[in-house]
């Protein structure tokens, strides 16, 4: 993926929030569901593609542009010339190591801070790195971590009510803190779960064991509980690993996966065959 400054900004179009809805209760992280509308009928976004969200912030040389990209989260809807998209925002904090003071995330506190009928600025589209093949016999590997599940449930609702009659296997491997922090696995907003009677399709999460000790998201260990068919997808030549998460998901992955193939050498060798052949794709953040 381009690095943020690479990104065109130049086109720009105006969305209107039309909905804005908290996934997560309370006491947990907030995550919302954010649907806008852009009226422009030139812009046109696809279910594999992003969208940028520019904020103008003051800073002390003055105005900046503060510019974050975000998965399409559903199908696009479009019609009389209008586009709904869908998006996933956690509202985010840091801390500066130096200082030791807290910061509120740009981006995502300013989204989340939205109402219904706010304006905000977008950009692009800008493509993803994840394709539906066009064997309906491959495999597809998903994995993803928090809001990382955005751009596999828009790339799964799009196989299954688009492409259809898919032949290969679907396996989605979902990481969040707690059962409360599934996104669309849950009781309450259970979207993916629709997807159980595909013959082709299985969803598996993991969970930390200590949330509220921020206690590592074991996403490695349930893969390894499906170690038999995950060494069976991959010895095909027509299997794709899609990833998407935050940047500890890499070394919890090739963890997983080597202990899966039996060593790290067998993993590396794999992997590399992967990326070599286009079948390896991730969005870190």
């Amino acid at each position: 993926m381009a690095h943020l400054s690479e990104y065109d900004i130049e086109n720009q179009f105006q969305a209107t929030v039309k909905k804005t809805d908290r996934l997560t209760p309370a006491e947990t992280e907030e995550v919302r569901e954010i649907l806008l509308e852009v009226q422009q009928p030139e812009f046109q976004c696809q279910v594999d593609q992003s969208f940028g969200v520019i904020v103008n912030v003051s800073g002390e040389f003055g105005n900046t542009i503060h510019h974050r990209l975000y998965s399409v989260a559903d199908l696009p809807d479009k019609s009389n010339g209008k586009t709904l998209i869908t998006m996933l925002v956690k509202r985010c904090s840091y801390v500066d190591e130096f200082s030791g003071e807290l910061y509120k995330g740009v981006g995502s506190n300013y989204l989340c801070d939205r109402q219904v009928g706010d304006r905000i600025t977008i950009t692009g589209p800008f493509d993803l790195p994840f394709r539906v093949p066009d064997d309906k016999n491959a495999n597809l590997i998903l994995i993803g971590m928090g809001t990382g599940i955005a751009p596999f449930r828009a790339f799964v609702k799009h196989i299954y009510h688009d492409v259809k009659d898919w032949k290969g296997k679907i396996r989605l491997f979902y990481g969040a803190r707690s059962g409360l922090e599934l996104l669309y696995l849950n009781d309450k907003d259970g979207d993916l779960t629709q997807y159980y009677d595909e013959a082709t399709f299985e969803a598996f999460h993991a969970l930390s064991p200590r949330p509220h000790w921020e206690a590592p998201i074991e996403l490695d260990k349930v893969m390894e509980q499906r170690a038999a068919e995950i060494v069976e997808m991959l010895s095909q030549s027509a299997t794709y690993v899609y990833v998407a998460g935050y940047e500890k998901i890499r070394d919890m992955l090739d963890k997983g996966f080597s202990n899966i193939l039996g060593s790290k050498a067998k993993w590396e060798s794999r992997k590399a065959e992967l990326v070599a052949g286009d079948k390896w794709a991730e969005i870190i953040y």
